[in-house]
C-alpha cells in the first residue's frame, strides 16, 4: 500500500470530495441495512405477528432501546389497527418503505457525484504531474526508455490507477459499513443464526487472497507489454516510408502481431482470474444463505424461537452482505492491478533527474567574453566520448567543429546547452561555470539548430515563436527574411498561419530547416550552436540554409559542428576532432597549409 499514499498526494487538493463521498456513502450504508429492516414491521403486520400493546412503553436506558423500539413498534401498529384500520397501517409503512430506499439510493449518487470530482481531478493532476517530469527528465533517460512505453504510462497505467485505486474509497467506506451496519442488526435478530455469517467472511477471503496472488505480477508484464506494442506503432508511423521502400511490412507485422499476440495471453490470464472473483463468492455466499435458511428454517417451524417476519427480514439483511462481499472481492483485484500500474507511475515520478539547478543558481541575461570548455572528460556508458577536451570561444567569433563520426562533435553541443552533464572538467560562461546558472537563464542565451529539423504540428507562426511568444508578425516576416524563408512562406495559402503537418511534413528538408533557423533567429540569443544544419540537405537547400545561416551569424558567438566543410570555410577557428581529442585547430588556410587531418578531409569531400 506504499504507493497507494503516494498516489494519495494527487487526492490532497480534492479533500473536500472525498469527505463528501464519505459522508454520503455512510448514508447509504444505514439506510441500505434500514430498508431492509423496514421490511420485518410490514411482514409482522400481514402475518399476525404483531404483539398488541396499547400502553405507550416508557424510553429508559440505552441498553433498554431494543426492547423499547420494539414495544413502541407493536404500540403504534395496535392503536393504528383500531383507530384507522389495518389498510392504513400497510400504507403508512409502504410509503415509509419508499421514503428509505429513496433516500439510499439518493445518498448513493450523491456519494458517486463526489467521488466522480475527486477520480477525475486525480487523473488530471496525474497526468499533469506525469507530463511534468517527462518534459523535464534529461535526454539519459529517454536513451534507455521506449516512447511507447512512456506513453502508455501516461495513458493506459495512469487510468488503471484512477479506475483501481480510487475504488479503495468503496471498499474501505460503503461496503464495509453495509456489512457492518447489516451484521449488527442481524445480532439483535438472532445472535445463533449470525455466528454462521463469521464463517462465510474469512473463508471466502482466504480463497479469493489465494486466486489473486499473482495478479500483480501479471499485470504488470501485460503493461509492459502495451508498452512495447505502442513504440512499435511510434516507430512505424515515423519509418513510414523505409518500411515500404525496403518491403519490410511483414517483419514489423510480425514484430507487432507477435506483442499482441504475448498482451492477449496475459490479459486473458488476468482477465479470467478477475473474473472468477464474483461468482466465487457469490457461490461462498449462497452456501451460506442455504445454510441460514435450513437453520432459520428449524428455529422458526421447530423451536419457535424466532418469528417468520423477522426471519425473512434477516434473510434480507444476511443478502444484504452478500453484494458489498462480492464488491470487496472484486476491489482486492482491482487493486492489485492498480498497484502494478502505480509502480510504473512511480518509477517515472520518483525519477532523479541529475540536471537541475543548484539552490542558489544564477541568472545571467547577456553574454560578455567567452565560451570556455576546460579538461573536459565524458562518457555516455563506460568510454570516454571526449578526453581532455579544451577549448575557447571567444566572443563574436565562429568556431567550428569538424572531424569522422563519433569524433565527440555533437557531444559539444549537448554539454553546452546541459541536454548533459560533465563528469570531468568545467565548462565556463564569462568565467561562471554553466552548472551554476539557472538552466532557463543558460539556454536563454543560446539558439539551437540541428541536423534534423524539429517541427510540431501546428502553425509556421506557431513553430517561429517557440522561443518568444509575444513576437509581432512583423518579426516573424523578418525572421523569416534573415532565414530565406519568407519567400515560400507567403505562397502558402494561408502564410504564417499555414499548418505544417506532423513533424513538418508537409514541407520539404530545406524549408523545414529554414523554419528552424528562423525560430532560433526570432529568440535572438547572443551565442548560436549548430549542429550540422545542412547535412542532410540537397545541394540547393543546402545554399539556400546557408546562407540564412551566415545571416544569422552575423555579429554573433556560433559554435558550428559541421559534415560538409565546404560551409565552414569563413569560420575563425576550426577544430579538427578525432576520437574524442583535439588533433588541430586554426584557419581554414592555416590548416590547408599544415597538410594534416583537416587538408585530408577537404581532399576527401573534394571527391565525393
Amino acid at each position: 500500500m506504499s504507493n497507494f499514499r503516494k498516489i494519495l498526494r494527487f487526492a490532497i487538493p480534492y479533500k473536500k470530495y472525498a469527505y463528501l463521498n464519505i459522508f454520503f456513502n455512510v448514508l447509504y450504508a444505514l439506510f441500505s441495512t434500514l430498508s431492509f429492516l423496514a421490511l420485518i414491521p410490514m411482514l409482522s403486520v400481514i402475518f399476525g405477528d404483531t404483539v398488541k400493546l396499547r400502553v405507550k412503553p416508557v424510553y429508559t436506558d440505552i441498553f433498554e432501546i431494543k426492547d423499547y423500539l420494539n414495544n413502541y413498534l407493536n404500540y403504534y401498529v395496535t392503536t393504528t389497527n383500531d383507530t384507522k384500520g389495518v389498510e392504513y397501517t400497510l400504507g403508512a409503512m409502504v410509503i415509509v418503505i419508499i421514503s428509505i430506499f429513496l433516500l439510499k439510493n439518493l445518498f448513493n449518487y450523491l456519494a458517486l457525484f463526489f467521488a466522480t470530482f475527486l477520480r477525475n481531478g486525480v487523473l488530471r493532476d496525474l497526468r499533469d504531474g506525469m507530463y511534468q517530469k517527462i518534459i523535464h527528465l534529461p535526454l539519459a533517460f529517454y536513451s534507455e526508455k521506449r516512447k511507447g512505453d512512456v506513453m502508455a504510462r501516461m495513458s493506459s497505467d495512469v487510468n488503471e490507477v484512477q479506475s483501481s485505486y480510487l475504488s479503495i474509497l468503496e471498499l474501505i467506506v460503503k461496503e464495509p459499513l453495509t456489512i457492518l451496519f447489516s451484521i449488527g442488526i442481524m445480532i439483535g435478530i438472532s445472535l445463533k443464526l449470525t455466528l454462521f455469517v463469521f464463517v462465510f467472511i474469512p473463508v471466502s477471503g482466504f480463497v479469493i487472497s489465494k486466486i489473486g496472488k499473482s495478479l500483480k505480477k501479471k499485470s504488470g508484464r501485460a503493461q509492459q507489454e502495451q508498452g512495447t506494442f505502442l513504440s512499435i506503432i511510434e516507430e512505424t508511423l515515423g519509418g513510414l516510408k523505409v518500411i515500404k521502400s525496403f518491403t519490410a511490412e511483414s517483419y514489423f507485422t510480425r514484430k507487432f502481431e507477435g506483442s499482441t499476440e504475448k498482451h492477449y495471453d496475459l490479459s486473458n490470464r488476468i482477465l479470467n482470474r478477475q473474473n472468477l472473483a464474483s461468482p466465487l463468492s457469490e457461490f461462498m455466499g449462497i452456501m451460506v444463505i442455504a445454510i441460514l435458511l435450513w437453520y432459520g428454517g428449524h428455529m422458526v417451524l421447530v423451536e419457535g424461537s424466532l418469528k417468520g417476519s423477522a426471519f425473512i427480514g434477516y434473510m434480507g439483511l444476511a443478502y444484504n452482505i452478500l453484494t458489498p462481499a462480492k464488491a470487496i472481492s472484486k476491489s482486492s483485484y482491482d487493486i492489485k492491478k492498480g498497484n502494478a500500474a502505480a509502480d510504473r507511475l512511480m518509477e517515472v515520478l520518483e525519477q532523479e533527474n541529475p540536471i537541475t539547478d543548484k539552490p542558489d543558481a544564477l541568472s545571467k541575461q547577456d553574454f560578455e567574453t567567452n565560451i570556455t570548455i576546460e579538461n573536459i572528460n565524458f562518457r555516455y556508458e563506460k568510454e570516454n566520448v571526449l578526453k581532455d577536451f579544451s577549448l575557447t570561444v571567444p566572443k563574436g567569433q565562429t568556431v567550428a567543429l569538424v572531424g569522422q563520426s563519433g569524433s565527440g562533435k555533437s557531444t559539444i553541443a549537448n554539454l553546452l546547452t546541459r541536454f548533459y552533464d560533465v563528469q570531468e572538467g568545467t565548462i565556463k560562461i564569462d568565467g561562471t561555470d554553466i552548472r551554476s546558472l539557472k538552466l532557463e537563464s543558460l539556454r536563454g542565451l543560446m539558439g539551437l539548430v540541428t541536423q534534423d529539423s524539429i517541427l510540431f504540428n501546428d502553425t509556421i507562426r506557431n513553430n517561429v515563436t517557440l522561443g518568444n511568444e509575444n513576437a509581432t508578425d512583423e518579426e516573424v516576416l523578418n525572421a523569416l527574411r534573415i532565414a530565406n524563408a519568407y519567400e515560400f512562406v507567403a505562397g502558402l495559402p494561408d502564410g504564417i498561419h499555414t499548418n505544417i503537418g506532423d513533424s513538418g511534413n508537409k514541407l520539404s528538408g530545406g524549408q523545414k530547416q529554414r523554419l528552424s533557423i528562423a525560430r532560433a533567429v526570432l529568440k535572438n540569443p547572443p551565442i548560436m550552436v549548430l549542429d550540422e544544419a545542412t547535412s542532410a540537405l540537397d545541394t540547393e537547400s543546402e545554399r539556400l540554409v546557408q546562407e540564412a545561416l551566415d545571416n544569422m551569424m552575423q555579429n554573433r558567438t556560433s559554435v558550428v559542428i559541421a559534415h560538409r566543410l565546404s560551409t565552414i570555410q569563413k569560420a575563425d577557428k576550426i577544430v579538427v576532432m578525432q576520437k574524442g581529442r583535439i588533433v588541430e585547430q586554426g584557419t581554414h588556410d592555416e590548416l590547408i597549409a599544415k597538410d594534416g587531418t583537416y587538408k585530408k578531409l577537404v581532399m576527401m569531400q573534394s571527391f565525393e
